[in-house]
Formats: C-alpha cells, sequence, structure tokens
C-alpha cells in the first residue's frame, strides 16, 4: 500500500530510464506479463506520466499519443479512431477494452468513444497494440487491438481532488478515496465531472456539440488465501450531448432537414473475477461481467445488455514451452428504436458467441529464440465457425536488439447494421407527383471481411539515452465490406407510394495496405526526454466490379498517408515542469480535410509533494481547424484552440 502523498507524486524523469521503459509489463500480446521489448508485436503504452505531461483531458485525445493510431475528432463530442486504415466514427476493425472488458458496440461494429471515460489519474496504462490480435481477442481485433488498463486499488490509497476549467473545457472535476479492507485487501471510490463547450462549424457558426457527464465508480481487490486473487469493481455513467446532421424525414417536401438535439448516453458496468496460483508453474483466471448500456441521438436508439463469461489458464510444459488457453461465453441482447430516418429489422436482437483460443510460445533457443504459435475459434451468429491462427517469432541475437516477425489471420463480422438496417439517404421528386428513393438497405449475404496480415519489426538501442522501435506491415484483404445498387422496387408504405433505388450491402471490395512505424525516445539530458514517432501507410483497394472502382479508390482517401508527432518533456528545478507536443496529421483526399499540424504545451508546478498545479494550452497554432469531413448525417465542426488551469489535491 502506498501514501496518498506518495501516490500523487509523480516520479521525476531522472527515475524512469530507457531501460524501465522498455521492461515495462504488458499482457495484451500473450494474456501474461512480458516486458515489452520482447513482445513479438508492434506494442507502444501510453503510460500515466505520458498522459500527465501531455495535458491531454479523455482518452480518445490521449490516444494520439501512440504511432500508427488515427486520431480525428469529428465534433465536440465525437471521434473516429483506428490503427493502419479504413478509419470513419464507426472504424470496426480496432477492438477496445478497458480493464479487459470489450466496448465494441454490436449495432454498428464500432465503438462510441462519447460514452467511453475513465478518471485519467487512476489509469495505468494504455497497450496498443497495431496488427491482428484476434488469436487471443476474437473477431474485429482485425487492425488492432487496444487495452485502457487502470490501476489497482492498492496503489490508489488515500484521498485525491481534482478541479479545473478554461476555455472549451468549462469545468471538470473528480474526487477520489481508497482505503485498505483488513488486511488482505484494498478498496476504492471515485466520482467526476465534465462540462465540455460545443465547437463551431465551417461557417463559424456555434455548433450543438456540447459535451457534459457525470461518472462514478469503485474497484475493490482481496487476497482471502496466498493463492486467490478476488477483485471486484463497476462503473456508472450519465452523460448528454448535442449534435446536429442531416437526414431524410419525409417523402413530401421538404424532403431532408438538419435538426439539432440531444444525445443521451448511461451505461453500467459490473466485473467479477478470481484467479488462483495453482503451483509454480500453473494459474487461472475467471471472470464474469454484466453490461448495460443506452444510447438515444435524433434518430435512433440502442439499449444493450451483455453478459460475458471467460475462463483462462496458463501452465508450463516442459522447460521451453508455456501455454496459455480458455474458453468465452457472450450473450448480447439488443434493442433498437429508429425514426422514419432509420429503422431495424427485426429491433429486437439476441445472439450467443461461443469461443476458445489456444497459444503455446516454445523456447526454441533459450534467451535468443521463441516461437509463438496460437489460434482462436468462435461460433458467431451471422457467420458460423471462424478460425483465426497466427504465428510469431522473436529474435534476441543481443541485449540491446530484438527483431520479430508474424503471420495472421483475422475476421470482421458483420454488424447489426449491415443486416439488417434500412436507411432513406436521398429523395428524387419526378414528374406527377412520383417519388424516387436512394435507401441503404441490410443484406443477409453481408459475410466476414479476412485480412491475412504479415508484420516484421525491430528495437534496439544502440545507446542507454536512446530507443528505437520500427514495425512494418504488408496486409491483404478480401470480401471487404460494399454497398452495390440492385434492381428498383415500388413500395407503398410509408405514403406517397414510391420506387426504392436500394444499395444493398456486399463484400465485393478487396485490397492491400503496408506501410511503416517508427517509434523513438532520447533521453537528452537528466532532466529532458524526447519521443518522436512517423508513420506511413499506402492502400490500395479495388471492386470485383467495374462500376465499384470508383468507390474503392474513395474509400483509399480517408486515412492519412503521413503522420508525425515530436513530444518534449523537461523537469526543471523547484517542482516546475514544461511539456510540449507537436502532431501532424495529412489530408484525408476522400473528405476534403487538409493537412494539420497542431501543438500542445503545459506548464505544471508542484510546490509541495501533495498539491499540483497545472495549465495547459492546445491547438495553439491556429484558432480551428477540421479533423473529418461531414459523413453519415453528422455535420462535422471544427476543432478550436482551448486552454485550461488544473489543481490536484492529494491528502
Amino acid at each position: 500500500m502506498t501514501s496518498a502523498s506518495a501516490q500523487a507524486t509523480p516520479p521525476d524523469l531522472t527515475e524512469i530510464s530507457l531501460e524501465d521503459l522498455m521492461n515495462i509489463q504488458v499482457t495484451s500480446v500473450s494474456k501474461k506479463e512480458q516486458r515489452l521489448s520482447q513482445t513479438a508485436a508492434a506494442v507502444h503504452v501510453i503510460t500515466q506520466e505520458d498522459i500527465r505531461h501531455s495535458g491531454l483531458t479523455s482518452i480518445p485525445e490521449a490516444l494520439r499519443l501512440a504511432p500508427g493510431l488515427s486520431v480525428a475528432r469529428v465534433d465536440g463530442n465525437k471521434w473516429a479512431i483506428t490503427a493502419r486504415g479504413f478509419n470513419w466514427r464507426w472504424a470496426n476493425k480496432l477492438l477496445v477494452l478497458i480493464d479487459g472488458r470489450t466496448v465494441y458496440d454490436p449495432l454498428f461494429a464500432g465503438v462510441l468513444w462519447d460514452v467511453q471515460d475513465i478518471l485519467l489519474e487512476d489509469l495505468d496504462r494504455i497497450e496498443v497494440i497495431r496488427g491482428p490480435g484476434s488469436t487471443l481477442w476474437g473477431a474485429n481485433a482485425v487492425n488492432g487491438v487496444i487495452n485502457i488498463i487502470t490501476k489497482h486499488a492498492g496503489d490508489t490509497q488515500g484521498g485525491m481532488v481534482i478541479g479545473g476549467g478554461g476555455m472549451e473545457e468549462w469545468g471538470f472535476g473528480s474526487l477520489r478515496y481508497g482505503g485498505k479492507l483488513g488486511g488482505r485487501g484494498a478498496y476504492r471510490l471515485y466520482t467526476r465531472y465534465f462540462d465540455q463547450d460545443a465547437f463551431v462549424d465551417a461557417l463559424n457558426r456555434k455548433s450543438a456539440d456540447f459535451r457534459r457527464g457525470f461518472q462514478g465508480g469503485f474497484r475493490a481487490e482481496w487476497r482471502p488465501s496466498g493463492r486467490d486473487r478476488v477483485e471486484l469493481q463497476g462503473d456508472l455513467y450519465n452523460g448528454d450531448a448535442g449534435e446536429r446532421r442531416n437526414s431524410v424525414v419525409a417523402l413530401s417536401p421538404p424532403f431532408q432537414r438538419e435538426a439539432e438535439g440531444d444525445v443521451r448516453m448511461s451505461s453500467v458496468n459490473a466485473i467479477a473475477r478470481w484467479g488462483r496460483t495453482l503451483s509454480a508453474r500453473s494459474e487461472m483466471n475467471l471472470q464474469v461481467r454484466y453490461d448495460r448500456n443506452r444510447y438515444d441521438n435524433l434518430i435512433v436508439g440502442e439499449h444493450v445488455n451483455t453478459f460475458d463469461l471467460d475462463f483462462q489458464h496458463r501452465f508450463a510444459a516442459g522447460g521451453r514451452q508455456d501455454v496459455v488457453w480458455g474458453l468465452g461465453y457472450r450473450f448480447i441482447d439488443e434493442a433498437f428504436h429508429g425514426s422514419f430516418s432509420v429503422s431495424f429489422k427485426p429491433d429486437r436482437l439476441r445472439k450467443d458467441l461461443f469461443g476458445a483460443f489456444a497459444q503455446d510460445e516454445i523456447a526454441v533457443v533459450k534467451d535468443r529464440l521463441r516461437l509463438t504459435l496460437g489460434s482462436k475459434f468462435e461460433r458467431h451468429e451471422y457467420t458460423g465457425l471462424e478460425v483465426q491462427p497466427s504465428a510469431r517469432l522473436l529474435w534476441t541475437p543481443h541485449a540491446r536488439h530484438t527483431a520479430w516477425a508474424a503471420a495472421s489471420r483475422a475476421v470482421r463480422t458483420p454488424s447489426d447494421v449491415q443486416r439488417g438496417i434500412q436507411i432513406p439517404i436521398a429523395v428524387f421528386p419526378g414528374r406527377g407527383g412520383s417519388v424516387s428513393v436512394l435507401t441503404l438497405l441490410g443484406s443477409p449475404k453481408a459475410r466476414s471481411e479476412n485480412l491475412l496480415a504479415y508484420e516484421f519489426g525491430y528495437r534496439l538501442q544502440p545507446h542507454r539515452r536512446l530507443s528505437i522501435d520500427v514495425a512494418t506491415f504488408y496486409n491483404v484483404y478480401d470480401h471487404l465490406s460494399s454497398t452495390e445498387r440492385g434492381a428498383p422496387f415500388q413500395e407503398e408504405s410509408p405514403s406517397p407510394p414510391h420506387t426504392v433505388i436500394p444499395l444493398r450491402f456486399d463484400n465485393l471490395m478487396y485490397g492491400k495496405t503496408y506501410g511503416v512505424e517508427i517509434v523513438a525516445n532520447w533521453q537528452a539530458t537528466d532532466r529532458w526526454r524526447l519521443t518522436g514517432g512517423y508513420s506511413g501507410l499506402r492502400m490500395r483497394l479495388h471492386h470485383r466490379l467495374p462500376e465499384g472502382e470508383a468507390d474503392a479508390k474513395e474509400d483509399e482517401g480517408n486515412d492519412p498517408a503521413r503522420q508525425m508527432h515530436l513530444r518534449s518533456s523537461l523537469d526543471l528545478p523547484h517542482g516546475v515542469e514544461f511539456n510540449g507536443a507537436v502532431y501532424y496529421m495529412g489530408r484525408l483526399a476522400n473528405q476534403e480535410v487538409p493537412s494539420y499540424t497542431r501543438l500542445d504545451l503545459r506548464l505544471g508546478w508542484r510546490p509541495v509533494k501533495a498539491l499540483g498545479l497545472s495549465v495547459a494550452v492546445q491547438n495553439l497554432l491556429k484558432d480551428r481547424h477540421t479533423e473529418y469531413g461531414t459523413r453519415d448525417g453528422v455535420i462535422a465542426t471544427q476543432v478550436e484552440r482551448s486552454a485550461y488551469g488544473k489543481i490536484t489535491w492529494g491528502f
């Protein structure tokens, strides 16, 4: 257990060497603790210190710190985030977990980032895997996995009060308290509130995209015996936001209109874990979780109940093999309510998902060459059995040099939208009062998207003050989701009678992507650290029908070809910190979004051990810029310059 003042005071940069950073323990690659430097995957860890030094105030914004991730703010409360291409608001090839709880939305096959919130001071780390993680995590972990991990209750003892506000960040506040449970356990309770201002649109009009909410939760841990570990945690979230969107509202004039309104969001989750050490070479873990999520906007509402059961067993086989295997079951109960603009058939779904995985890590040459083989087996409601194998090879010729290579197969299963949605996209009045409606329709023909991924990486530390991590990839996709025009047909309802021009979901696209991601850390002095990153991406997409080739080329333009960032962390005398970050994002050709450069600065001061003061300015170079185009009905807004002050007190 740590004291309040100790846990509230961050370590100096002089206490965290580059060797310490490379030896951070990660769990998302193999479902066991292993050193970052010994992972056969493109992994980047965003630490608590990284986020504090950045001055960023939310999980989606903090993901800008990871190389290879595309982070675009749609408006004041929505984000589009993915890895290695195919970015849009409902990016569907990235699996996100919070403390092992998946937050992948089955309706749209994406992540509602405006609902994902935690107390950032309770964050331990964010493990970002670029590339497939499907062997362990299953379908939809296609281009990457983000695992957000909070601190143990024993590491957050005592009290903490946080408050602040300013431009755009109108106000935020948090209260957290942790204590002991007898001699074998610990707990923490927290609550937080935030209120964010709306942005402006391209015409400099104030939009409706504000965001405010409340969240609270707890975490408790016990060790009833030397062999057993028990954890309970849960969160409650309630928030509302605004949005402005265009949608078809009638089959008689006016056919389409722009509307503003509130988005209501709420969620409850609870997780129980039991772990047992069976022997010095074997352990097991059992996790049960329940989620209840509600999301209602201007045109659609979604209520989802999810129950998960996961079992995992790890054991050593002989002196050279480490085996982990597991079983899982998930039950999802979804209810939808639509409007004229969006409807679903059926409007209630109950789905079961069964899965199993096994992975064997083999020390071919002890401490030099390691081979990892594994596969995931899942039975999905829409596509049946999916098999997702992988092979990874790690070679460590020297303590400061590591090379790795991997080949994987991953799938992205169809979403509920692809199977049963109906959206009128545009209305075309004709002669004599006739009406034609271009309508997006779900299709039972929608199938899984497939990926064959080939990766190679190299890590080196040429000097004790310098580390470099390079990852390259070549991805081959098949059966990518597409929309195809069908034969028009007549429809009597809703009135008046009209002609439907259908666009149906299909899987007629294919293609390849390839790229490189580079991260370097340089400890320039004992008090000054620089971190830089570069990501390059090329996409070549095609359509099986000549008339669809233009659509494939448009999809190539939704991701930047280049991204770069440079961060500086400087510890000055008398508890003063000065941090800066520059981010460059290439243009999005298909969305007519130009490239932009962003500068963030933060000044912090800790006059005494338990008290921290800071001010931060974001987007300093321009008063506003666009990061995402208007798509899917939502009218994108411009990210504005912001500044805020913050105070943290531990007791």
